[in-house]
């Protein structure tokens, strides 16, 4: 089976009143638990690379291993690039085989975000990709993106509106409180799901996505540190926040950090109670079944996208 874009995938999850994950991708023991899980769920799956992973794992690497989870699996995967910083890496991608990709030109002037993602989805559009653009910006750390809390802003509803229209974009990522990385909030978790209301209403039948919102599982984090890691104060998004937001026009729901806790969790176990090991695949693939495990109950209690194909 081919890749497919998020269009179809988006329709019907806006429909249903739930959400897609789209899952970060590194190497092949990250994809094959990410794609076990989805298939034994039923569930539709957007793998998404980011800028850093390709410069880790290599573009060629991460298309091909992607090639044989489409083989292996058979389920419909959209391919998507996650915070493309520029027209050359979303054109790169484009040309490279991904079936969408997002153009983050959050950090831009509004008019200069609107210029360079129109030139992103003129390019993708003509070569049957999908965009995903981004208006507000989120704090906290994930890869190559990094903003601070005082320079995050939430997404203006009227922009939005003006930005979807003039940029032709297919989904759009808005800021409503979520934050990237595993300290998302220092106090009380919360979204502002007035304002997201008010876009959804504003924006009807059009596609919405939450970036940063993992849910930091207190489980991965404590037994990190119980094993040698040092990981304090972590926190993530309500599972029920998220549930919340899926019915509100969400249909793309970005988890990174949840996948890193569950692997280095379960590595770092794996090495303290067996310290002869040394073959890799003695610790990657418990490693490799704790991403499948976490993704299963992403797709379960989160994203109630189970059987959704």
């Amino acid at each position: 089976m081919p890749l497919v874009t998020s269009t179809e995938l988006f329709k019907k999850a806006y429909e249903g009143q739930y959400a897609i994950g789209a899952f970060n991708v590194n190497n092949m023991e990250i994809i094959q638990g990410i794609v076990d899980a989805a298939k034994e769920e039923q569930a539709p799956l957007i793998l998404q690379v980011s800028a850093g992973a390709r410069k880790y794992a290599k573009h060629i690497y991460l298309i091909k291993l992607i090639e044989a989870a489409l083989e292996d699996s058979g389920l419909p995967i959209c391919l998507h690039l996650d915070h493309g910083e520029d027209f050359e890496i979303c054109k790169s991608c484009i040309d490279g085989g991904f079936s969408s990709v997002m153009i983050d030109g959050s950090r831009l002037p509004f008019e200069e975000n609107i210029a360079l993602t129109k030139k992103v989805v003129e390019y993708a559009h003509a070569h049957g990709v999908v965009v995903e653009g981004e208006l507000g910006k989120l704090a906290g750390v994930e890869d190559a993106v990094k903003v601070s809390a005082k320079d995050a802003t939430y997404t203006d509803p009227e922009q939005a509106v003006e930005f979807v229209k003039r940029t032709g974009v297919d989904s759009l990522a808005i800021a409503i409180g979520t934050s990237h990385g595993a300290y998302k909030f220092k106090g009380e978790p919360s979204l502002d799901f007035e304002r997201l209301e008010t876009i959804t209403k504003l924006l009807p039948n059009f596609p919405l996505v939450l970036h940063g919102a993992s849910t930091v599982l207190p489980e991965f984090v404590k037994k990190c540190n119980d094993f040698g890691g040092q990981i304090g104060g972590a926190q993530g998004v309500p599972e029920e926040m998220l549930l919340q937001a899926s019915k509100l026009g969400v249909c793309k729901i970005n988890i990174d950090t949840d996948l890193r806790l569950a692997m280095t969790a379960s590595i770092r176990e794996h090495l303290v109670n067996n310290p002869a090991d040394f073959d890799p695949r003695q610790y990657l693939k418990p490693a490799r079944e704790a991403i499948k495990n976490m993704v299963k109950h992403k797709i379960r209690h989160v994203l109630n996208c189970s059987g959704r194909l």
